[in-house]
């Protein structure tokens, strides 16, 4: 008897996604996952690691898809799936074992490919900024193994997303570059 191997999902996975009310308000930013820090995401120094912060974000996002009413069957049937293709995380604060989470979520900008998006995450109860995860996600036809436009009905879907976002303040961490800052020589 062979065992499947294990794999990663998400919180969420077999939840179906929400079915769209375009004439709903759309919070700006969004707020659709709110996890507590689990005893497997603590590392050796007794915070949260830094790996879990992203698998964290993954999360979110995957409630993000779930809001604009992607699912398993939008990535099993219709063979179509949005793939991270950047990541920049900001890790700002500690967060301990058991402490409430807050994620939001603002879309950024988009086109019929693409969405750039930014998570903030936030002390649940105390409400300090702890990191922020900035992404570049591309929409995939994976039978066809590349980039191609989302359907017109999603397209629409995340373009009232990111219209109610536009009013939002850009984050301070969107777009920073990685690096060590020097003092120019006197």
């Amino acid at each position: 008897m062979s065992i499947p191997p294990k794999r990663l999902s998400t919180p969420l996975e077999g939840t179906p996604a929400k079915v769209w009310d375009a004439n709903a308000p759309i919070d700006a930013p969004l707020c659709l996952h709110q996890p507590h820090v689990l005893a497997e995401w603590v590392d050796y120094n007794g915070h949260m690691s830094e790996s879990c912060f992203l698998l964290v974000f993954g999360d979110n996002s995957d409630a993000y898809f779930r809001y604009i009413g992607l699912d398993e069957s939008y990535r099993d049937v219709d063979k179509q799936s949005f793939y991270t293709v950047q990541t920049h995380i900001h890790n700002i604060r500690e967060v301990a074992e058991g402490a409430p989470l807050r994620l939001t979520l603002q879309v950024l900008d988009m086109d019929d490919k693409r969405m750039h998006i930014f998570h903030a995450m936030y002390h649940g109860t105390q409400g300090h900024l702890l990191a922020t995860g900035e992404q570049m996600l591309v929409h995939v036809d994976m039978e066809q193994g590349r980039v191609a436009p989302m359907p017109e009905a999603l397209y629409q879907r995340v373009a009232a997303v990111h219209r109610a976002h536009t009013a939002l303040p850009r984050p301070a961490q969107a777009g920073q570059p990685l690096g060590i800052r020097r003092k120019a020589p006197a």
